[in-house]
């Protein structure tokens, strides 16, 4: 999703040439649906006002929105419009207007255009309670030169792939003690296998994972009693996602001026989340203070509070950004919902089948994996989860086989990320009855 108002509008102008332009057909190549979008050929671009839309009232179109309780479902209301306006259109809901592209070609054609310091779309919530707080920020929030001074430290300790080699020793031993949890499941329930369902473990994991990365310690969130003051973090994680998604569409400021429960549980979240990560990243100030000396990688907070290259204040901001973000996962482009379940994209799209990404035939998943986001502004976490969710999945496999307790349909969510509307029932039953040893 992009808002107007961004300096990437002129790129959204560009981008309905080939959009517009004599029409595609294959596989990853379609040819226009037979929406208001379809049909239309030009060699030149075409007006902002020309994008197919369903009105220009933002709030009568807010209110059919809100009727269909799409706050949760946006990302099928994107698929629906795609369907009728084809495969670019621009919608207005309350006082945020956005063009929607969905194919892969003019996300690469964007992407190309979007300068040296691109912009990405702050959640307006977010952005309110950091200006009425007063609360520095980081690289998700920063714009222009403020953010690049920012992300070019990050991306040496972050991105780089000699810095991925460090994480691997903090990585590996929590995705081992995630096998010991499941054994010590096994053991609970006394049938010789786990049943159930592991959100909550997976919660916990990640923030073990992104703790031990950014601070060289681990906080026990895997333990058989869990620190309750971490378990906070977690649970306030969760609920500033959850509170984000009313405000996306009315301006924050209504919600504070009249102090609704929305508002007030968002400042609380993100109270408990700056108030945490200040108390973490406080104890490793004494430790630099001290000079203590290291044998192993000491973490990204020790290496960015030892090169003098970020203001400690930048520092802090930095690392509560990717602590929040570390809990759970990166925000989700929602047009790439709809993208991945179009046939003009993807060969039996509902079908699961992990070879399609094997890059057999670049041109069919070029542009169309961007979980990650892509470019100078992708993800600054992006390596870290991929490391992570791979070192999770090897020890996984390797110690048990994985089942659904039974098939049923799981719908999806939105809260700011997408999220099962139900708990998913695996069963994990192991090949060996013993916990490996460390």
């Amino acid at each position: 999703m992009l808002a107007r108002g961004l300096p990437l509008h002129s790129v959204l102008v560009r981008g309905c040439q080939p959009l517009l332009s004599t029409p595609r057909e294959g596989l990853g190549h379609p040819r226009v649906g037979t929406g208001e979008g379809a049909g239309i050929s030009t060699k030149t671009p075409r007006s902002f006002n020309e994008i197919p839309t369903p009105g220009d009232n933002g709030w009568l179109n807010l209110y059919r929105f809100w009727r269909e309780k799409g706050s949760q479902k946006i990302h099928y209301h994107h698929v629906q419009n795609f369907q009728k306006y084809g495969p670019i259109y621009r919608e207005k809901l309350g006082n945020l207007e956005s063009v929607y592209i969905i194919d892969p070609e003019d996300v690469a054609l964007l992407f190309k255009f979007e300068g040296p310091n691109p912009e990405r779309y702050n959640i307006p919530p977010w952005v309110a309670y950091h200006q009425y707080y007063e609360k520095p920020v980081g690289v998700l929030l920063k714009k222009a030169g403020a953010w690049k001074k920012d992300r070019l430290v990050l991306n040496t300790e972050v991105m780089a792939p000699e810095a991925i080699k460090n994480f691997i020793p903090l990585l590996n031993p929590v995705s081992q003690d995630f096998v010991g949890v499941l054994h010590r499941r096994i053991k609970e329930q006394g049938s010789g296998k786990f049943s159930g369902d592991i959100r909550e473990d997976l919660f916990r994991f990640a923030f073990e994972s992104i703790t031990n990365v950014m601070f060289g310690e681990r906080l026990g969130m895997l333990d058989e009693v869990v620190d309750p003051e971490a378990q906070k973090f977690i649970d306030a994680v969760y609920q500033m996602f959850h509170t984000s998604v009313p405000m996306l569409n009315l301006p924050p400021d209504l919600f504070r001026l009249f102090r609704t429960k929305t508002w007030r549980d968002h400042v609380a979240a993100w109270d408990i989340i700056f108030n945490k990560a200040e108390k973490y990243t406080e104890n490793f100030y004494w430790d630099l203070r001290r000079k203590r000396e290291f044998t192993n990688y000491p973490g990204i907070l020790y290496r960015l509070l030892g090169n003098d290259k970020l203001l400690s204040e930048d520092v802090k901001a930095n690392i509560t950004e990717m602590l929040a973000g570390g809990v759970d996962t990166t925000l989700v482009q929602v047009a790439i919902y709809a993208m991945g379940r179009d046939p003009a994209f993807f060969s039996n799209p509902d079908k699961f089948d992990p070879t399609r990404w094997l890059g057999k035939d670049r041109d069919l998943i070029h542009f169309r994996n961007l979980g990650f986001g892509w470019g100078v502004r992708q993800c600054v976490g992006r390596r870290i989860a991929e490391l992570e969710m791979t070192l999770f999945l090897i020890h996984i496999l390797e110690n048990f086989k994985v089942e659904l307790q039974h098939l049923s349909d799981v719908d999806t969510i939105f809260n700011l990320i997408l999220m099962p509307d139900k708990p998913i029932f695996l069963v994990f039953q192991p090949f060996n009855q013993d916990p490996p040893q460390a």
